[in-house]
């Protein structure tokens, strides 16, 4: 039996380590790469790469900038709705639990969770067929590619031995996608009774795996990258969205 599968984009914060470009910017529409393109659109084709055809994108904040832009998706050949974000429920968790009371995932199986600041060419077919394949409740993409933005030293005594300029570090580092059973988000209403700003990453996966559901790797080694700060925006040339995300305009 096919799944029903739907892509669910995380697209309504502020960006307050965006600033001052989100003044004027919402975060996911700052330019990237040669062609100038906002960051989101690449979410978008690499779902609709995936056969992704049917997608949710969760706004708030400067949401008619994506909207406008994007409209009902069929300048990219798939079709989006947007769900807009209320007071009383704050957070990554909250966006999720108000698609979820909404109705919008009924009929669905499988829901692709992607955050809209996250620049990505992973496989979605893989993790999605991954997730199925193993009956979880959740499957999170992780990467052990993550270079510290800062500089470490090892320290004996009152002498520095050893100084790495940026080292990366062996952990498994969650990439902002994931994949979760559409049912299982119904569990977000229980942690919404002890509080009101739920962040999917820190308070959900957590509370998953505290209670026995099972949530799975999917490791990866495709290019990732967290336009999430000032700092990074900068450091992300075109050189690096050409060589890795110009696929996904072809």
């Amino acid at each position: 039996m096919t799944s029903t599968r739907i892509g669910v984009i995380l697209a309504g914060g502020e960006g307050s380590r965006l600033r001052p470009l989100t003044y004027y910017f919402q975060k996911c529409m700052v330019p990237v790469g040669p062609k100038q393109k906002p960051l989101l659109e690449y979410v978008i084709l690499n779902m609709k790469k995936a056969q992704l055809n049917d997608i949710i994108i969760l706004v708030g904040y400067k949401a008619e900038q994506i909207i406008n832009y994007f409209g009902e998706g069929g300048r990219h050949g798939v079709t989006i709705r947007y769900v807009y974000d209320i007071p009383e429920l704050r957070g990554t968790g909250g966006s999720l639990l108000n698609l979820y009371r909404g109705g919008y995932l009924k009929g669905k199986d499988t829901v692709l969770i992607h955050y809209g600041d996250i620049l990505s060419n992973i496989n979605l077919v893989e993790l999605i067929e991954r997730h199925e394949e193993g009956n979880a409740d959740a499957t999170i993409a992780l990467s052990r590619k993550y270079e510290l933005p800062v500089g470490v030293a090892e320290v004996v005594d009152d002498r520095v031995v050893s100084f790495i300029e940026k080292p990366s570090i062996d952990l498994y580092v969650s990439i902002g996608i994931l994949v979760m059973n559409s049912k299982i988000i119904a569990e977000l209403d229980r942690l919404a009774l002890e509080k009101n700003n739920l962040d999917i990453m820190s308070d959900f996966i957590p509370y998953l795996i505290k209670t026995g559901k099972l949530v799975k790797p999917y490791l990866i080694d495709a290019f990732w990258y967290d336009v999430g700060s000032t700092e990074k925006y900068e450091k992300l040339t075109n050189e690096l969205v050409q060589r890795y995300l110009a696929e996904l305009e072809d």
